[in-house]
């Protein structure tokens, strides 16, 4: 099972990092010990959904798009 799993039972695509500033696709995330972390992410208190649940939304807000996931990071 991913670790994003538990979000997308929740009807959620896209999970933010506010610490990062940084969005997730959690239909695409990506387990490597150094890429999405969407279980540490969570623990630590840092998610953010989107209303609406769109990458869109997420960039209207500030979030930039996580390398791994979504590929095209600004930064």
């Amino acid at each position: 099972m991913k670790r994003g799993e538990t979000m997308r039972r929740y009807g959620k695509q896209f999970l933010g990092n506010k610490d990062k500033k940084e969005v997730h696709d959690l239909d695409n995330e990506k387990t490597g010990a150094n890429e999405c972390q969407i279980n540490e992410i969570i623990i630590a208190g840092h998610h953010k959904s989107f209303e609406p649940d769109t990458l869109d939304q997420a960039h209207r807000e500030g979030y930039d798009n996580c390398a791994h996931c979504i590929g095209d990071s600004k930064r």
